[in-house]
C-alpha cells in the first residue's frame, strides 16, 4: 500500500488504485487503524496457579515421574485421587517444556553406516547366510557364500544342515588360506545375524589380522552384494523348488558358481566374468574388445555415427555407501 499512497500526493486515491490496480476498499481498511483485541477472560472452570504446581510435583515425583501419562492418570484413580483429566496434564507438561517420551525406555546406540571402499580384489569381502527349501515343509539347508566386492567373485561357499558359527568360522579361515590372505589387507563385511557376530569369529578374525564391519540393524542396502548374488542364483531359470537332499543342493551349488564366476557376464563389472577380474584377466579382454571394436569402425565407419565405440570400462572402485560429497568443496 506504500506504493499507492506515494502515487496518490499527485493523482488522488481514486486515480493511484486504478493505475496499480488496487481495490480501493482493500486500501481504505489497509488504512483503517485496527483494534487492540481485548485480553482473553479466564474461564471459571480453569485450574489455579496453586493446582497446576500440585499437578506438576505430583509428575515430577519418584512414583510417577517414568510413567506415561495415561498411566500416571489411571493409578492416581487406583489411589482414589483425581487432579484433572489426561489432556490437561499433557497442556500442563507441554507448559513448562516437557512434552516428551516419559517412560523409560531402553536407549539403542547409534549404528554408524558403514562406508566400504574396494578397489582391487582381496580387499572387501561380503558374506551372507540363505535358507534352500529342503525335501519336506519347514526343512532347510544353509547356504554360506563368500563374495568379493570388487570382482563380485564367490571366493568360497558351504552348504550344511544348520547355521552355525563353527561352520562359519571354518570356511572364512579356509577362504583366507585359500586366496593366500595376508594380515591387514582384507576387511570383511556381514550383516548381524548370530553367526555373523559370535565371539569365536570375532578371535579368528582378530588372529588374521582382517577388519570386520557390520550392517546396521533392518537396513539391508548395507550388505547389498550378498543379496544380489542370491536373487541372481534363485532367479536362475533351473532353481528348483526344493532340494530333496543337501547332495542335490551341493551340486546344484557348484555347477552355479562354476556358472557365475566363469560364464556369467556381469553389468556391474563391465560384461566381464567375475574370474576374468579377480585373476587380473580382465585389461586383456577389454583391449581385445575394442580391437573388435576398431576393425568393425574401420570396415564400415558410416555405421558408426558417434565415432569410434568403445568398450565399457571396468570401474576403478565399489563402494558400499559411499559418502555423501562435500557441498562445500562442489562449490
Amino acid at each position: 500500500m506504500a506504493a499507492v499512497d506515494n502515487l496518490s500526493a499527485t493523482a488522488g486515491t481514486v486515480g493511484a488504485c486504478e493505475a496499480l490496480g488496487v481495490p480501493r476498499a482493500s486500501y481504505y481498511r489497509c488504512r483503517r487503524p485496527r483494534p487492540v483485541p481485548s485480553p482473553r477472560p479466564r474461564p471459571q472452570r480453569a485450574l489455579s496457579d496453586d493446582e497446576r504446581r500440585q499437578i506438576t510435583e505430583v509428575l515430577h515425583s519418584e512414583d510417577f515421574a517414568d510413567l506415561a501419562v495415561p498411566e500416571v492418570f489411571a493409578r492416581l484413580l487406583d489411589q482414589g485421587r483425581y487432579f484433572c483429566s489426561p489432556r490437561t496434564m499433557y497442556r500442563i507438561l507441554a507448559a513448562n517444556g516437557e512434552a516428551r517420551e516419559r517412560r523409560d525406555v531402553l536407549r539403542h546406540p547409534a549404528y554408524a553406516k558403514p562406508e566400504l571402499l574396494a578397489t582391487r580384489p582381496n580387499e572387501v569381502w561380503s558374506w551372507d547366510i540363505t535358507k534352500l527349501r529342503g525335501p519336506a515343509k519347514w526343512t532347510y539347508f544353509y547356504l554360506y557364500v563368500v563374495l568379493d566386492l570388487f570382482s563380485r567373485y564367490v571366493v568360497g561357499w558351504l552348504l550344511a544342515q544348520r547355521e552355525s558359527a563353527a561352520l562359519a568360522e571354518r570356511l572364512i579361515a579356509e577362504t583366507c588360506m585359500k586366496e593366500q590372505i595376508k594380515p591387514g589387507e582384507l576387511t570383511l563385511h556381514a550383516d548381524r545375524g548370530s553367526s555373523m557376530t559370535a565371539k569365536p569369529l570375532a578371535l579368528l578374525l582378530s588372529d588374521l589380522s582382517v577388519t570386520k564391519t557390520h550392517s546396521r540393524p533392518h537396513v539391508p542396502d548395507d550388505n547389498p552384494f550378498s543379496e544380489s548374488q542370491f536373487k541372481t542364483m534363485k532367479y536362475r531359470p533351473g532353481f528348483p523348488e526344493r532340494f530333496q537332499s543337501i547332495e542335490h543342493g551341493r551340486h546344484f551349488s557348484r555347477d552355479f558358481f562354476h556358472w557365475y564366476n566363469h560364464e556369467h557376464r556381469h553389468s556391474g563389472i563391465a560384461m566381464l566374468t567375475p574370474a576374468m577380474v579377480h585373476h587380473d584377466r580382465a585389461t586383456g579382454v577389454l583391449d581385445a574388445r575394442h580391437s573388435v571394436l576398431a576393425n568393425a569402425y574401420a570396415a564400415r565407419p558410416e555405421r558408426f555415427v558417434h565415432g569410434l565405440p568403445k568398450p565399457q570400462a571396468l570401474p576403478a572402485a565399489v563402494w558400499i555407501n559411499p559418502p555423501a560429497p562435500d557441498k562445500e568443496a562442489a562449490q
